[in-house]
């Protein structure tokens, strides 16, 4: 692909902060998104950003999602400094609708699912090293949770929901500080899959949460980022995965899949990349086991976007190519990626 042809990465909009912001979220259907440290809406008018909702708590919020949510009813659940878990109703967040003290030490990461099937779930993960599974439904415990054995705490760094495709099943993955990724059937709660990336796993994002599981991608420290094809295992080898290396050794602090084409992803070590479908998706192996065939990846584009290291991103769900991210250096922007469709 020619750099005519290649998909740009335009900065259209940048807001400085008062304050380190920890994650962006767009609001689905609408021109607004939500900036989290303290907890901020900006909506997008006349070619700028105005801010909203300004709302600051006693502690910084750490983490946010909409996943669990119907468009009808959007709620945002976030997770802060102080291990709470708590709901806001993103028009009137003053007061949050749900609030319970999940862990004993920061909420890291959080994800949630049941938007299209399945109960509203979220799953948050701690640097108490454990994850625990909520669903809003039920107040103030936990529907399940994921214990690490003694001695082996690890500070839980990403999680993420999979494979709900109908009001039943659904996967939870887990990534640590020690490389550690751990994939758990949460219907007929067991560990499926566990393997190491070499490097703590910053983040984790299936390419969807609705389908049956079809790729995982785990981005690490020291710019590398595996992706695994999640549709065969081999009793052996489990589960196939490419590994990508950037030239430099900084953290991937995230990846997000282009709501529009799940085969395109974007990472904030780099610009977006897609993954390639081989020929067959699996073969059979010498012991007459099927294994599955991995594919390859293709860096798309690449591009310096801030001074300091791009922390957070979001596409907007409904327009192919808007996106929000924040930095380090205390500013948010708004972005556009071109060109995504003749990819």
């Amino acid at each position: 692909m020619n750099g005519i042809d290649k998909p740009q990465i335009i900065t259209h909009i940048t807001k400085s902060l008062s304050y380190t912001p920890y994650c962006v979220k767009w609001i689905p259907c609408s021109a607004k998104f939500v900036v989290l440290g303290a907890l901020q809406v900006y909506e997008l008018t006349e070619g700028d950003a105005k801010l909203i909702i300004d709302v600051e708590k006693p502690s910084s919020f750490k983490c946010g999602t909409f996943s669990h949510s119907a468009i009808s009813n959007r709620t945002l659940a976030t997770g802060d400094f102080d291990g709470r878990l708590q709901v806001y109703d993103i028009e009137n967040p003053d007061i949050s609708v749900y609030s319970v003290k999940a862990h004993e030490k920061i909420v890291n990461c959080i994800d949630g699912a049941g938007s299209n099937f399945g109960a509203p779930e979220l799953v948050t993960g701690s640097s108490d090293g454990i994850v625990k599974i909520w669903d809003l439904r039920q107040r103030d415990k936990p529907v399940a949770k994921i214990v690490p054995e003694s001695g082996e705490v690890r500070d839980t760094w990403s999680v993420a929901f999979g494979n709900s495709y109908n009001d039943e099943e659904r996967v939870v993955a887990a990534g640590y500080e020690n490389g550690d990724i751990k994939m758990f059937d949460l219907k007929n709660m067991k560990l499926i899959f566990e393997t190491n990336a070499k490097n703590g796993v910053v983040a984790l994002e299936f390419d969807r949460k609705d389908i049956k599981m079809n790729k995982l991608v785990a981005t690490c420290l020291e710019s590398n980022f595996n992706v695994y094809d999640l549709r065969t295992y081999h009793p052996k080898k489990k589960f196939p995965a490419v590994n990508q290396k950037a030239k430099d050794n900084t953290t991937i602090w995230t990846v997000r899949h282009l709501p529009q084409n799940r085969d395109i992803f974007i990472t904030s070590g780099g610009g977006p990349g897609g993954g390639n479908y081989p020929p067959q998706r699996t073969v059979k192996s010498e012991d007459d086991n099927l294994e599955g065939v991995p594919g390859t990846l293709q860096a798309i584009q690449t591009v310096n976007a801030a001074e300091q290291p791009v922390s957070s991103f979001d596409w907007s769900p409904d327009k192919q190519g808007l996106c929000v991210f924040s930095a380090f250096d205390q500013q948010v922007r708004v972005g556009i990626v071109t060109k995504l469709s003749g990819l």
